[in-house]
């Protein structure tokens, strides 16, 4: 139990750089694009204010990414030795391809405002957000094979790659990417939009925060609804690939038809019902997973009980997950809305800061939903995560976990009183550069 607590506290916090990386790499990239277009230095300022920003974000997304690596031999050594030849493959991957490159064009991208000419330093900011996006691809093609292993064959006592590209295009694995990502994409969009909103707020580069909050204005209403459509997609391939999961995240008891959804529940896991049902909405579960108000949906209770995740905090988790991507898109609504005019939109401006928070916790909460949706599996119906611990001592985990919560816990620290000064503080002042498209 404590391995699992440091592993999960350990990658919860990892995840909350991770998905600004994603969403905000493409933002900044699409700024510094309009900037090459139209020699306007509005944009420039824009795109080297929130790069700054996410130069930031990414060293210490990099730095808190580092341990989660050395757990799997530490804290997770069997596990390791029974996935270690698929499992490895796509993290090493990635490690090679898409990090290297990641890591190289940004440093290329810092350095190179004076030295390159601006279409070819405007190429090596799309180079780092799509290499960054892609490196997210490699970890969850990784992960979705723990979800739902394809492409092997148990040999010797472990589990042995036959197949690879089964693994990286199945099609939860790619569900999976576009799911994660998309969330991202809408916490990057909601991050520019919040920042920009304080400052136009105050008056302060009005012109160019308006710019850069129109950008993400249109963005975060494209990737809400996109989010919202392809969620429904992932409901229909875990009725397939992992019914339990689907069953514990509608706390749904009784396999049967005509399912319904209750806008009101409370699952009672011990005596195996809902303590509280109220409000349905006749056949809409069935219809989300089926396309169809009579299909059946298979319930908890055809499981045994030792193979049932913990019904309440996964159920709970994707309830508040699905609410604040309902109130996400009607804020990105409300926004797109108002774009144009948004220097006098007092009440969206209030609102809009303290709105970034929300997608933090919308992407942590899918996680929780997805990584304690799938236990007690480590690696779905073929290893349990009590199987896959290390034989370490408590005394020595909880020593390590200490010192990565102090070590976290100053990182944490550092990076949001260095993103709050600079968010605060603005672009700075410097010489026009107009851009020679």
């Amino acid at each position: 139990m404590l391995s699992r607590i440091q592993f999960g506290m350990t990658c919860f916090f990892h995840y909350l750089f991770v998905p600004l990386t994603l969403g905000l790499s493409f933002l900044v990239a699409i700024m510094e694009t309009a900037w090459v277009r139209t020699g306007n230095e509005e944009w420039r300022t824009a795109t080297k204010f929130f790069g700054k920003l996410f130069l930031i974000n990414f060293a210490v997304g990099v730095v808190t990414g580092i341990p989660l690596e050395f757990q799997f031999g530490t804290n997770w050594a069997g596990y390791s030795r029974y996935v270690g030849d698929i499992f490895g493959s796509l993290l090493a991957v990635e490690a090679t391809v898409a990090f290297f490159l990641e890591s190289t064009f940004i440093a290329v991208w810092f350095f190179g405002w004076k030295k390159l000419s601006p279409k070819l330093h405007c190429a090596t900011i799309w180079i780092v957000a799509i290499a960054s996006n892609i490196s997210a691809f490699w970890i969850l093609v990784a992960n979705a094979w723990m979800q739902h292993p394809v492409g092997y064959v148990i040999r010797n006592g472990r589990a042995e790659l036959s197949d690879f590209f089964a693994v990286v295009s199945q099609r939860f694995a790619v569900l999976e990417y576009i799911h994660t990502v998309g969330g991202a994409w809408i916490l990057g969009g909601f991050f520019v939009m919040g920042i920009s909103a304080w400052h136009i707020a105050r008056g302060s580069h009005v012109g160019v925060f308006k710019k850069a909050f129109q950008v993400a204005a249109v963005w975060s209403l494209v990737f809400t609804v996109f989010e919202g459509v392809q969620g429904h997609m992932n409901a229909e391939i875990l009725a397939t690939t992992q019914p339990t999961k689907l069953a514990a995240m509608e706390s749904h008891w009784v396999t049967s038809e005509d399912v319904p959804m209750h806008l009101i529940a409370w699952p009672d896991q011990e005596n195996e019902r809902n303590a509280v049902e109220a409000l349905p909405i006749p056949g809409l579960m069935s219809f989300l997973v089926h396309y169809n108000p009579h299909g059946k949906v298979q319930g908890l209770k055809d499981v045994p009980k030792e193979d049932r995740p913990p019904v309440l905090p996964v159920f709970l988790s994707f309830r508040a997950m699905v609410a604040l991507g309902i109130l996400l898109f009607w804020v990105a609504i409300w926004a797109f809305w108002k774009r144009k005019t948004i220097e006098s939109q007092s009440k969206l401006l209030k609102i809009l800061p303290w709105m970034i928070s929300l997608p933090y916790i919308a992407n942590l909460l899918g996680w929780t939903v997805a990584e304690m949706g799938r236990q007690p599996w480590i690696v779905y119906g073929l290893m349990r995560t009590a199987e896959g611990v290390s034989k370490v001592a408590p005394s020595q985990v909880w020593g390590s976990m200490a010192m990565f919560f102090g070590v976290y816990s100053l990182l944490g620290a550092i990076d949001f009183y260095l993103i709050w000064t600079f968010a605060r503080k603005g672009p700075l002042p410097e010489p026009s550069t107009a851009a020679k498209a």
